[in-house]
């Protein structure tokens, strides 16, 4: 049967394979009264499993018998530590992560022993409905391949268009020869094509792969660069992500004080502080005994390696191990001076640990007891005080706790017991007994990352909604919302509620409620739909297999590096090296930067294609010989522009680029205005192109010294204009416009080398000598040219603009004599490609 279902499952990918990889290949069962090792594809429902620490849970199981089980869910439901399992039944529409009763294939059990009946076998365990949803998820087409499909169904519509008018023109109306005019309308669509703008778009993205990957944003998929830079809404998880999933100790009550706790995570930096003021443990005797309490009562070990500090142990015995050790405190100094003479382990079924202790004055012995705040207050009697013992106020513990609680802080408790120096074993009798002396409660939570803080404001700042999809509880979803500054007006939506929602009850949540909490993979994918189906872009990060759905369909899928699973990174369009949220932000610059340099690009190409196009049409309208040969056309669109226009790929990202709304994903890659821009400047390289070339035939030089003029005036009219592409709502006239780009100058010169060495220069080789005309071509086409650069700070003098056109540097008309160095004479031949006129020729 389980055969059966691969086959009629969907096609596997790698993050289908990932997920393969991460079931139990074999489990322990009991079959025909015996104890047997079975291949976990052989498990069937009705079968009995047993599990212990160490085993990937190989089906879903209903637990009959559970001593102390422990099973970490993190990669279904994103809980950050392991989940105390029970075999009391819970009520059937249970969220997922409350399903306490229930051990899910493919999760790791992290303590204890357990057996269960098998339920659910091979695609309809939960693991299994997580490879079902990723095998029907479509990836969707970015917004850019989008407007760039539909820019290049536009462009070749008119390009078309402009190729038959020109066809029709001469050959129907100024009766030109047909071969002729084939070629002149092959010329016009050579012109207007721009064959370099594939090469640059990816050279321009790859670019932006390369940076984002030295802010730790690594791209798997190229088109995700520019997608990033549309991003308006963000889906992250919270454990790995906006969090370190490493807890941490933030709060610690004595009966007479209220101790906040800095630091993240289990580097111990960090200290104490009481009402906002710094405290030394020291002076705060209950405090410090606490901490020794914390540290005895714990089997944990916190080690430093070259990769940071590492846990061995519980998650939570971790984090009070760095408490201590942010108190000042030596671990084995402490342990020295009251060595362990026994221990009661932490089960679930009495949720508490305790240790006992030899005072190293030798008088007395210690016990401590560490666990649940129910189960400790329910044996003890007294509290610790700085005068001494003092009856126990439980209202007040209470009240003090449930605030506590209420910032999402999960609450564990510390007593002491004096007892006789001579005992040296521990029974439950002896807790059982009470007469125990609270000296602390302790808040535990998976803090915040301090710089998710900053990049989630700063993501709000650049008009991007965050919103906050967890698999943990409500209470503590709301409370790390509320740390990293996420909008918590709208409350926190459960799981329970999203099932029950209708689809369009949904898109209706999702605008107005930004945290959501106990929620399942499918509740992630039906939340990134309802997003999309409102027209946002979205970026979903995550880091467990419930997360790959969704990290598939979004827009930007994102997954974590370090923690992540391969699964989810093999969904994910980017994978975060550090787990850092502020990554995030980093790629939404560098995203945005990416588009705009796209959009710098386009607009500095069309114009050069546009001028070519004219200046042929012109030629053709007024019935003159061709002013641009074809071969000369492709030099300049496939060589002269694209030397330019690549310098426009390293632009660094313009001034308040993090500060302005994400743009509409149904905007058209050129707006109005930017079209118009594209016709003026086009208009204007035809006059320059133009111009030059009438002005030099009426000087009466041969054909191939004036369309060598042309061609030059072309290319420097692309010079100037470059200078004014690297900004688009920006003046340009300044010294930043200017000197601001080293690669622009580098790609100016690097021009002039190839338009010197240039086969084109062999058009005029009959020439006997350089003619100054060549020489001025290039200065002369800079005032038309750089016109359109100055016309834009003209229309906007508040920005700085300059008040007339400025002149190309004298050096530069040196570089401009491509004509006929002496060693290249030839003799004159017939002028190819000219259109029969019935007039006389310019």
């Amino acid at each position: 049967m389980c055969e059966k279902r691969r086959r009629a499952g969907p096609a596997p990918g790698p993050a289908l394979e990932a997920i393969r990889g991460m079931l139990s290949p074999r489990a322990q069962v009991l079959r025909d009264g015996k104890r047997r090792t079975v291949p976990a594809e052989e498990l069937v429902p009705g079968d009995l499993v047993f599990l212990q620490a160490g085993d990937r849970v190989p089906a879903d199981l209903r637990l009959l018998q559970s001593h102390n089980l422990r099973i970490d869910e993190a990669m279904l439901t994103g809980e950050s530590v392991a989940v105390d399992k029970q075999t009391a039944a819970v009520e059937a529409n249970a969220d997922l992560g409350d399903r306490r009763c229930m051990a899910f294939s493919g999760t790791l059990v992290a303590f204890g022993q357990g057996r269960g009946v098998v339920v659910e076998t091979g695609a309809n365990t939960e693991i299994g409905h997580i490879s079902a949803l990723l095998g029907e998820v479509e990836t969707l087409t970015t917004p850019l391949l989008r407007d760039i499909a539909t820019f290049g169904r536009w462009l070749s519509g008119a390009i078309v268009v402009l190729a038959v008018i020109t066809f029709a023109i001469g050959y129907g109306v100024r009766d030109y020869d047909l071969v002729e005019t084939f070629l002149a309308a092959v010329s016009l669509a050579v012109a207007a094509i721009p064959e370099g703008l594939p090469a640059i778009m990816t050279i321009t993205l790859a670019i932006g792969v390369q940076r984002m990957a030295v802010r730790n944003a690594i791209i798997r998929r190229l088109p995700a660069v520019e997608t990033l830079g549309s991003v308006t809404t963000i889906c992250t998880d919270k454990t790995g992500t906006l969090t370190r999933n490493e807890m941490t100790v933030k709060t610690l009550l004595t009966a007479e004080e209220h101790f906040e706790v800095s630091g993240v995570g289990y580097e111990p930096r960090g200290g104490f502080s009481r009402a906002g003021e710094a405290v030394e443990v020291a002076d705060h005797p209950v405090l410090a005994e606490a901490l020794e309490g914390i540290l005895l009562c714990n089997d944990a070990e916190l080690q430093q390696r070259d990769s940071g500090w590492q846990l061995e142990g519980d998650p939570t015995e971790g984090a009070l191990v760095v408490a201590g050790l942010k108190a000042g405190l030596d671990v084995r100094e402490v342990a020295r001076r009251y060595p362990r003479a026994d221990v009661i382990p932490f089960e679930s079924l009495y949720k508490f640990m305790v240790t006992l202790h030899q005072h190293h004055q030798g008088d007395h012995g210690l016990l401590f007891l560490k666990g649940a705040p129910e189960r400790v207050l329910a044996v003890c009697d007294h509290e610790r005080t700085r005068e001494g013992d003092r009856p126990l106020d439980r209202p007040s513990w209470e009240r003090r706790m449930e605030a506590v609680a209420a910032r999402g802080q999960r609450l564990l408790a510390v007593a002491v017991k004096r007892v006789d120096a001579d005992q040296r074993t521990l029974t439950f009798p002896d807790i059982e007994r009470g007469g125990l002396t609270l000296v602390a409660v302790c808040g535990l939570i998976d803090p915040p990352r301090e710089e998710a803080i900053a990049a989630v404001k700063q993501c709000q700042q650049a008009g991007i909604v965050v919103k906050m999809i967890t698999g943990d509880h409500a209470v503590t979803a709301l409370a790390i919302a509320d740390e990293l500054g996420i909008a918590t007006a709208g409350g926190v939506i459960p799981g329970h509620a999203l099932e029950q929602a209708s689809d369009a009850d949904l898109e209706r949540l999702v605008r107005e409620v930004d945290v959501f909490a106990r929620a399942t993979p499918e509740h992630k994918l039906r939340l990134v739909r309802a997003l999309q189906a409102g027209g946002q872009v979205v970026a979903m990060t995550g880091d467990g297999v419930n997360d790959a759905p969704a990290l598939k369909r979004a827009d930007v899928g994102v997954a974590m590096g370090i923690k992540g699973s391969e699964a989810a990174r093999e969904a994910a369009a980017m994978v975060l090296a550090d787990d850092n949220f502020a990554s995030i932000a980093h790629a939404v610059e560098e995203g945005r930067t990416v588009y705009d340099n796209l959009r710098k690009a386009i607009l500095y190409i069309l114009p050069t294609s546009g001028g070519e196009a004219l200046t042929i049409l012109a030629a053709v309208l007024l019935g003159m010989t061709l002013p641009l040969l074809p071969a000369q056309v492709l030099w300049v669109n496939m060589v002269t522009t694209v030397t330019l226009s690549l310098a426009l790929a390293f632009e660094p990202a313009e001034p308040g680029v993090m500060r302005r709304r994400p743009r509409d994903p149904g905007t058209p890659i050129l707006s109005g205005f930017l079209i118009w821009r594209v016709l003026f400047v086009s208009l204007l390289l035809l006059a320059g192109t133009f111009g030059h070339f009438l002005w030099m035939q009426q000087q009466g030089v041969e054909i191939e010294l004036a369309r060598t003029v042309a061609i030059n005036a072309l290319v420097m009219g692309e010079v100037a204009y470059l200078i004014n592409s690297r900004y688009i709502l920006e003046p340009a006239c300044n010294r930043a416009g200017l000197l601001g780009n080293r690669v622009v100058l580098l790609a100016v010169g690097v021009l002039v080398i190839l338009q010197r060495s240039s086969p084109m220069r062999h058009r005029c080789s009959s020439c006997s000598a350089p003619h100054p005309w060549v020489q001025l071509s290039g200065p002369a086409s800079w005032p038309s040219a750089w016109c359109s650069s100055s016309w834009w700070s003209w229309k906007r003098p508040s920005s700085g603009g300059v008040s007339g056109p400025v002149h190309g540097p004298e050096p530069v008309r040196h570089c401009l004599a491509m004509a006929h160095p002496a060693s290249s004479r030839r003799s004159h031949g017939a002028v190819p490609h000219a259109i029969p006129r019935s007039g006389p020729g310019p």
